[in-house]
């Protein structure tokens, strides 16, 4: 006989509950983490298993993308008492399990060397059938303030605006900026009272400078993870003389033109000297004719005293006179090194040889 409806219905709600209480997980209920990077986070999940669930034990972290029209990622698995981490390769070799053995109770997974692209939404499943449970960790991983360069807006002259700036290179918003003053052995002193901060943008406005706001400030960025600092030196002067500054480049100004001018015409000058000297050497050349052979000059005078002295008689050879060798042309010509001039033979050995006249 069939038991009625009403009496069918209460058993499965009374059996639905006993299935959810049979598996539970334990962890704090701690929905958020904050770290920052490169440091180590352990997301919680211990569970509790009860007698009713006799199905294998399967524990999985999955990562939920932020769009919902994504598939969600499995991160690691324990399963058949055994591990799998080779799934997300973004967390390869940075990812495991706290406890070695998950089956004990504890599947809390551990993150190393965090970056801010682990950002995210994370969920723990553990599964023994008939129980399942999960939970989700919301997980946000934070840059420190890094880089942080300071830097001076504005002259440095008493009576002048000036602006300190503040600015990190690196880090997570929301950053905030703080300045402070430092000087010397007294260490911290209050700011300028005519000075303005602004926290978001790390800017410090210095109005109307005197030489009582030189000194050492230091500026602080800061986030929820980290703190990162730099320091800048302010030497508040006196006005320069700008007359002064305005003649003085004048001044060097003209004497540049001029030493400049000088160079040019020195050159010119010298280019122009060159030129000439080529064009008188190429026209002196061209004007003087080629020298005479010094030989045959000799040897043509020569000949014509020969004929002269074959005329004569032995009565009229006593008024021959002897030519001086100062007669006979000279002409400069161009010999080898190392040659001996040969001059011509002389009167005398010419009229030594004649018949038998004898020629002292």
């Amino acid at each position: 006989m069939e038991p009625p409806p009403l009496v069918v219905v209460s058993l499965v709600l009374l059996c639905s509950a006993g299935l959810t209480r049979s598996l539970s997980i334990t962890s704090v209920d701690q929905s958020m983490f904050e770290k920052a990077q490169g440091e180590k986070v352990t997301l919680p999940c211990t569970f509790v298993l009860s007698e009713e669930d006799e199905g294998p034990l399967d524990i999985e972290w999955v990562l939920i993308p932020a769009d919902n029209q994504k598939k969600e990622q499995i991160i690691i698995m324990y399963a058949v008492d055994r591990i799998y981490n080779n799934y997300y390769a973004a967390m390869t070799g940075r990812m495991q399990f706290t406890n070695p053995d998950p089956k004990s109770g504890d599947g809390s997974l551990d993150i190393l060397n965090l970056k801010a692209t682990d950002t995210g939404t994370y969920q723990c499943k553990v599964k023994k059938a008939p129980g399942v449970q999960s939970q989700k960790i919301q997980l946000s991983v934070l840059v420190k303030p890094a880089r942080t360069k300071c830097s001076i807006e504005g002259s440095q002259e008493i009576g002048k605006d000036v602006i300190l700036k503040c600015v990190s290179q690196e880090g997570s918003p929301l950053l905030s900026y703080n300045w402070r003053r430092v000087s010397g052995v007294s260490g911290i002193q209050e700011l300028p009272a005519a000075s303005t901060l602004n926290k978001n943008t790390g800017e410090l406005l210095l109005k109307n400078a005197s030489q009582d706001y030189s000194g050492i400030y230091s500026c602080f960025a800061s986030n929820r993870v980290g703190t990162d600092e730099c320091s800048i030196e302010l030497n508040v002067t006196p006005p320069i003389n700008t007359a002064g500054v305005i003649v003085g480049a004048i001044i060097g100004t003209l004497l540049a033109l001029f030493i400049l001018a000088f160079l040019v015409f020195y050159c010119c000058k010298k280019q122009r000297e060159k030129k000439y000297e080529k064009e008188v050497h190429h026209e002196i050349r061209e004007d003087v004719p080629p020298p005479k052979s010094r030989s045959s000059t000799a040897r043509s005078y020569i000949g014509s005293n020969r004929s002269s002295l074959g005329s004569m008689s032995p009565s009229n050879m006593e008024g021959y006179t002897k030519t001086p060798y100062s007669q006979v042309p000279s002409e400069d010509f161009e010999r080898t090194p190392g040659q001996n001039p040969s001059f011509a033979p002389s009167k005398h050995d010419i009229a030594h040889k004649i018949g038998d006249i004898t020629v002292v």
